[in-house]
């Protein structure tokens, strides 16, 4: 092979896939995996009580799901992104404003598709009504005040998905028998992620600590819940790996975030808000995985791993 004829070649490709990762917020993406990881766990009480391989192919979905979304998003942003963000994909000329629009219409049938052939009907049917909320976010309700209610409603629906898949699994535990504050977790979720959403909606605007306030009250949320499920389940004080892995990790996350949170109210501008959306939205498989391991301390770890990656990859990919 011609040399001087591959290089140009090797460019473009590098060009093109790093163009892809941008747009499906390639960080991102591993932090919809702990969403299902934590459903499956709440509903089993522990260990999920389904095939691994089911567990991995509805993760999967919610990745696809996850990537239809912020592709769709960017696909509707375009026009505020060529005036504030010039330099993300479609107004850079990077992708097609209609390649977009296709790509993520084409991942979203995608993640229904595989949700439904893992999980069963059940799972399907709710990876549909996630898959509507986001058609909704980046659609109908795109800058309206019911927006960051519907991005909330995407993740809380998303961690519903891991409930699904065990729910709709032959060994099943009846609804009976599934704790009562198990199901207010997904609301929890939502209502977290839908406040760092108002958050990021005001990242390009003048400066208003008020938008950084309600990311403040979105954690301090999070962490009164989570105080209040391991009391719920009456975690045995002589119990260390769930003292450790629960304790530690709800600390983490509210340090981690708390910090940003902060600096970001202290200093309300684009430059401090966007960082601060970044570290909420990657702390919440922190979160995600403080509360799983209240039940299983090895699936909380699991959880908690995604988030190697996610970081690791915000150094080179936008998160918000």
């Amino acid at each position: 092979m011609n040399r001087t004829n591959a290089t140009p070649a090797a460019g473009d490709l590098r060009r093109s896939l790093s163009s892809l990762a941008r747009l499906v917020r390639a960080p991102n993406l591993f932090t919809a995996p702990p969403d299902v990881i934590l459903g499956a766990v709440l509903v089993s009480g522990g260990r999920p009580s389904v095939p691994l391989s089911s567990l991995a192919s509805v993760a999967l979905a919610s990745v696809l799901l996850y990537a239809a979304g912020t592709t769709l998003n960017d696909y509707a942003d375009a026009g505020e992104d060529a005036r504030h963000r010039p330099e993300r994909p479609i107004p850079s000329g990077d992708v097609s404003r209609t390649r977009a629009r296709n790509l993520g219409v084409a991942l979203l049938c995608a993640g229904v598709v595989v949700a439904a052939a893992a999980g069963g009907p059940t799972t399907g049917l709710v990876a549909a009504a996630l898959g509507t909320l986001v058609a909704l976010y980046d659609g109908a309700l795109k800058d309206t005040p019911l927006g960051f209610a519907a991005m909330g409603g995407c993740r809380g629906a998303n961690v519903a998905l891991g409930m699904a898949v065990v729910a709709g699994s032959p060994s099943a535990p009846t609804a009976l028998t599934v704790p009562a504050w198990v199901y207010l977790v997904p609301v929890v979720v939502a209502l977290y992620i839908a406040g760092v959403t108002y958050m990021a909606e005001r990242e390009t605007g003048a400066g208003d600590s008020r938008a950084a306030l309600v990311g403040i009250a979105g954690v301090g949320l999070a962490v009164g819940s989570v105080v209040a499920a391991a009391a719920t389940v009456g975690v045995d004080p002589a119990d260390s790996a769930t003292l450790a892995v629960a304790g530690g990790l709800l600390v983490w996350f509210a340090a981690w975030t708390g910090r940003d949170l902060l600096t970001a109210y202290a200093d309300p501008r684009p430059g401090t808000i966007g960082p601060a959306v970044g570290t909420c939205v990657l702390g919440l498989v922190v979160l995600n995985a403080a509360v799983a391991g209240l039940l299983s301390p090895a699936w909380g770890v699991v959880a908690a791993a995604f988030v190697v990656p996610a970081v690791g990859l915000s150094s080179a990919f936008d998160v918000s």
